[in-house]
């Protein structure tokens, strides 16, 4: 079945991430950026629990995003574990837990690939919980092939008169980052803190860790009730508008990015390939997103540019028809004659399960291959079928929806910065061994 440009690729995205969770005891090793302790031992704490993780199968529809420019993924092999040792100063190595440390955070088990890198479970010592640590390829980032493409147009302000400050690639990735960790919605995945190696290539970005993993995975021979169908994608319909507000288009959208929090709420993840503008919409001109997922404009060679929250609402038709099917409206093994279905072919309905006629309507109307007339975020949320007929409506804009402003100081912010691991590790491999976490110094 064709989804992504690199087919042996056994990655997936951000929330694959987190739904492909399965924890285990191969945990990796690290470093920690703390002050050495007065009596010159480390205090040791008991170790919690590990949070119960779904486990999940990766479907071949949703292995990973797709991106025109290609590329690979980066792969991280398990490290040997080893005897635990402390380390004084700024920085502590692997203690009894085997786990790398960076600051508060323990690295732990590997729970999945993303595009730019892998995903670790991380647990924090100072409030007790765990959170997805994503690790991210500056390199990658500064090719452009994620974050946005333009010089953001919120962040520092120019003095009256003057020119606003052009940023470079990684200014304009911290810039996004700033923004990122402002967003702040029920469904929405937060990003609560990003740490920094400046001697490494990764950015750690944590997360809040959705135990649940992804709302459904695809295919499935056990699809959503219409109502169960009705309820996530309303809590999508809310997650997209909020993004859009914020002058955000997500552009893969699809199940496994759409991660069930523990109150039973759809939160939206992984904005790997997401992009930020001005004015009322975003002017793409680049293909990124998942194969199945792609809207038709977007493979067309008639179209040079394409509206970004177009993209965002096919995304959602298609992912609504997964809800009530469980499979895509378009499918094929071959990547090309998937484009063409998704050009051309017209939306089949099985005939099981028996779906409503409000149903049926709202999907042609998210799935017309015209752009222009497609059905808007606005429309849906008085569509007949998402609200019951007007009663159960949906909360306004200004009820949900507030700006997020970026300032210069949130930008020096974004990051936090963490001693070279490299460095930390050569100093590693040159000591002897030390005693147990709690023994000398």
């Amino acid at each position: 079945m064709a989804t992504s440009s690199d087919p042996g690729s056994e990655t997936a995205s951000l929330t694959d991430i987190m739904g492909a969770m399965t924890t285990s005891d191969s945990d990796a090793r690290g470093v920690r950026n703390g002050g050495a302790r007065q009596d010159g031992a480390q205090v040791r704490r008991s170790r919690p629990p590990a949070p119960h993780l779904s486990g999940r199968k990766l479907s071949l529809q949703e292995r990973g995003p797709y991106r025109a420019s290609g590329g690979g993924y980066t792969h991280v092999s398990p490290r040997v574990a080893r005897r635990p040792t402390v380390e004084s100063k700024r920085v502590s190595i692997s203690d009894s837990q085997d786990c790398i440390q960076l600051n508060q955070y323990k690295l732990k088990s590997e729970i999945g690939k993303g595009s730019y890198g892998v995903v670790k479970l991380a647990y924090n010592e100072d409030d007790d919980k765990h959170y997805a640590m994503k690790l991210v390829s500056k390199k990658k980032l500064m090719k452009q092939c994620g974050f946005p493409r333009r010089p953001p147009p919120r962040g520092p302000k120019a003095p009256q008169g003057e020119q606003p400050k052009i940023l470079g690639p990684l200014e304009r990735v911290y810039q996004e980052i700033a923004i990122l960790k402002k967003l702040d919605h029920v469904n929405i995945v937060k990003l609560v803190e990003v740490l920094d190696d400046p001697a490494e290539d990764n950015l750690h970005m944590v997360f809040e860790l959705m135990r649940k993993g992804p709302v459904m995975e695809v295919p499935t021979d056990s699809p959503f009730s219409e109502e169960q169908a009705r309820l996530y994608f309303r809590d999508i319909v809310l997650g997209i508008e909020y993004l859009h507000y914020q002058k955000i288009v997500h552009r893969d959208i699809k199940p496994s990015n759409l991660l069930l929090g523990d109150d039973g709420h759809v939160k939206i993840a992984d904005f790997g390939v997401s992009n930020q503008f001005e004015g009322n919409d975003a002017l793409l001109s680049s293909t990124a997103g998942t194969p199945a997922f792609m809207a038709p404009e977007t493979l067309s060679d008639k179209r040079k540019s394409f509206s970004g929250k177009a993209l965002d609402v096919w995304a959602m038709g298609v992912t609504l028809y997964c809800f009530v099917f469980g499979k895509c409206p378009f499918i094929d093994e071959y990547i090309l004659a998937l484009h063409n279905k998704i050009r051309t072919k017209t939306v089949d309905f099985p005939e099981t399960p028996s779906v409503s006629e409000d149903l049926r309507t709202l999907i042609l109307r998210m799935l017309d291959k015209n752009p222009d007339v497609r059905i808007t975020i606005p429309e849906i949320k008085v569509d007949q079928w998402v609200t019951q007929g007007g009663a159960d409506p949906l909360p306004l804009e200004e009820e949900h929806c507030f700006a997020v402003e970026v300032t210069e100081e949130d930008i020096q912010n974004s990051v936090k910065f963490v001693p070279s691991l490299s460095a930390v590790k050569e100093q590693h491999r040159r000591r002897p061994q030390r005693g147990r976490a709690g023994g000398p110094a």
